[in-house]
């Protein structure tokens, strides 16, 4: 028990000197989210070939691999946040969330409307896709709101009281130094 509670105290530790860790961590959630289903756009984009869904998906990968770059530049150890750095990071991520929503739009014509893709089990992985994308552009309005967030949350998190009690330390005027 004592070493669980040393965990999460470390931990807190931690995030009372980069706070931004866990808007960071939001950030790696997108990613990975994207990447593991990866294959579910790819599929997607080779049964519909509508217009741009290749770049949308690019769009998506690339620009999520540079948010991490972004990220990190806007903000340094022990400095202050980098403003222009922290502006193309939301306009990444703003163009990261348009391309999900015209990649979804192009799900939605591809199956309704004349000529329409009938989703079956052999093509269900559109439906998957298109589900997962809805999900991807959630992750990322989190992802933004705990950004924009952070100097509310930051100094919140540096009061919560981290310092460990050791016995003793209320007698030290009791010591005598001699010489």
């Amino acid at each position: 028990m004592a070493r669980i509670k040393e965990f999460f105290r470390k931990l807190l530790v931690g995030l009372k000197r980069k706070p931004q860790n866990i808007a960071m961590l939001m950030l790696v959630v997108c990613f990975v989210y994207y990447s593991f289903h990866l294959t579910l756009i790819s599929d997607t984009t080779s049964r519909i070939q509508g217009p741009g869904m290749g770049i949308y998906g690019f769009v998506t990968m690339l620009f999520s691999m540079l948010s991490f770059m972004c990220f990190m530049n806007a903000f340094p150890h022990r400095k202050k946040t980098n403003i222009p750095m922290l502006v193309l990071l939301f306009i990444m991520t703003a163009a990261v969330i348009f391309a999900d929503i015209q990649y979804r739009n192009l799900i939605i014509a591809a199956t309704t409307g004349e000529n329409a893709i009938v989703v079956t089990e052999a093509t269900i992985y559109i439906a998957k896709a298109y589900t997962m994308l809805g999900n991807h552009i959630v992750l990322l309005i989190v992802f933004v709101v705990l950004t924009a967030l952070l100097p509310l949350y930051a100094p919140l998190i540096k009061k919560i009281k981290t310092s460990v009690e050791v016995e003793g330390n209320d007698k030290m005027g009791a010591i005598e130094i001699e010489d």
